[in-house]
């Protein structure tokens, strides 16, 4: 098996085996475990709201002013939302196992990124709807 196969089906059993989880290191501060699991359902929220707005757009906005806008744009916030929820649990898992060993928790720019996405997102859609109204 390939090692990056092996990667993969290694992470991807830890975000859904809670044995696997319990496998070296100790049990952290269930105070830490629960503020982790919060942490975790914000990035859900965040990924369903940006799901749900890529479904608004896709049912009630008109594609007669704007061509392909509808359609990029709502693919964009549902492919958007997906990637925030893997990343959510991801992140999640990786928390969770560094608490567990006592390693320093693992840092992320995934925040920056998804700011910075959504902040450039929505300065094209405004120039978008601003030209062509004026046209």
């Amino acid at each position: 098996m390939a090692p990056t196969l092996q990667r993969i089906q290694t992470v991807v059993r830890q975000w859904f085996d809670p044995n696997e989880m319990d496998e070296g290191g100790h049990q952290p501060d269930y105070r830490f475990s629960l503020a982790n699991e919060r942490t975790f359902l914000a990035w859900i929220r965040t990924g369903l709201a940006l799901i749900g707005g890529g479904l608004a757009i896709a049912a009630f906005v008109s594609p007669l002013r704007l061509p392909y806008l509808r359609e990029g744009t709502s693919i964009a916030l549902l492919v958007l939302g997906a990637a925030i929820a893997l990343r959510a649990v991801d992140h999640w898992a990786r928390c969770e196992r560094a608490m567990r060993v006592g390693a320093p928790l693992p840092r992320s720019r995934f925040p920056a990124f998804l700011a910075l996405t959504i902040a450039a997102g929505a300065i094209i859609l405004a120039v978008l709807i601003l030209t062509s109204g004026l046209s």
